[in-house]
């Protein structure tokens, strides 16, 4: 698609991961609804909250999907990626070993993923500096590395929640739009990450038609 047309609607697919209790939910809570619950369950499976914003005059909406961080239901939850161009991935500050998982994580996201993901890396619970494990230099030094956006939140106070969402969508957006500019190479890139560009009829075929606002 070489040209906007009006009332064009972006539609962006957003994944959180992380390992268990690292406050996934609340995060999303949080930027969504405004809400924290401090004694919030495990996700069973997977949820997702809708929101849009407004970028360059355009309404982009992000379907952002809590995805559960407990090792049983990871055979589950490996198909939402599917789709997915953003991702938060998030450790708790005040626990190491969630943040020796990353790495974990970063490789399952590239494994299942369709196309280019935008990624931050989201260092959960800054308010228990008091039980700090993991430093701020470790986060920012370990996302430089692997070429990710970093930022430390809390869900229980809101620092920073609404900002990390935000910077993501925004590189999602300015993603697509630079592919979109030149759309012959970018239907290109989709073929050959076997995303059907064709309207066969599928679901498929048309959240990729809507997400990408392509063909």
């Amino acid at each position: 698609m070489g040209e906007d047309e009006e009332g064009e609607e972006y539609l962006f697919k957003v994944v959180i991961i992380g390992d268990s209790a690292v406050g996934k939910s609340n995060l999303l809570s949080r930027y969504a609804r405004n809400e924290f619950n401090a004694h919030s369950k495990a996700t069973i499976g997977v949820e997702f909250q809708t929101q849009s914003m407004e970028i360059d005059g355009k309404e982009v909406k992000a379907q952002i999907w809590d995805t559960a961080g407990q090792e049983r239901f990871r055979a589950v939850t490996s198909a939402y990626y599917r789709g997915a161009v953003g991702a938060l991935v998030v450790y708790d500050i005040s626990r190491r070993t969630t943040f020796d998982s990353v790495a974990r994580w970063l490789q399952e996201l590239s494994t299942h993923s369709d196309t280019t993901v935008a990624r931050m890396l989201v260092g959960n619970k800054c308010d228990l500096e008091s039980i700090r494990s993991v430093s701020v230099e470790e986060g920012k030094a370990l996302a430089e590395e692997e070429g990710l956006f970093f930022m430390e939140t809390s869900a229980l106070d809101s620092t920073n929640v609404k900002t990390a969402f935000e910077i993501v969508i925004k590189e999602i957006y300015d993603n697509v739009s630079r592919k979109v500019l030149n759309s012959d190479s970018y239907k290109a890139e989709l073929s050959l990450n076997r995303v059907s560009l064709t309207s066969n009829g599928t679901d498929e075929a048309k959240q990729n038609s809507s997400r990408f606002s392509c063909c």
